[in-house]
């Protein structure tokens, strides 16, 4: 006998719901989440290390080549951005 496409809807709704429920929780919830610093621990760590946050306007472009030769440096975004600055105002 065949089902009904409302029956048939139902059927597929509750496997859904039923792998949802099985999926594991991700760690920022989980067990991990004890080991992750909230910002404001996070800011007070950047603050003693003497790291001040800085925002300006950019192109889009310009912000594009930034992250791209940032993900390849071994200082990441900030620590290339930190060299270039370094550079440039040394050379003014």
């Amino acid at each position: 006998m065949s089902m009904k496409r409302t029956e048939l809807e139902k059927s597929r709704g509750s496997k859904i719901n039923d792998k949802m429920g099985a999926a594991d929780a991700p760690q920022r919830f989980a067990a991990g989440a004890a080991g992750l610093v909230d910002k404001r621990e996070q800011r007070r760590l950047d603050q003693a290390s003497g790291l001040i946050p800085f925002a300006c306007k950019l192109p889009a472009d310009l912000v594009g080549q930034i992250q791209q030769r940032g993900l390849a440096d071994a200082g990441g975004i900030n620590g290339f951005l930190a060299a270039v600055l370094t550079k440039a105002l040394a050379g003014v």
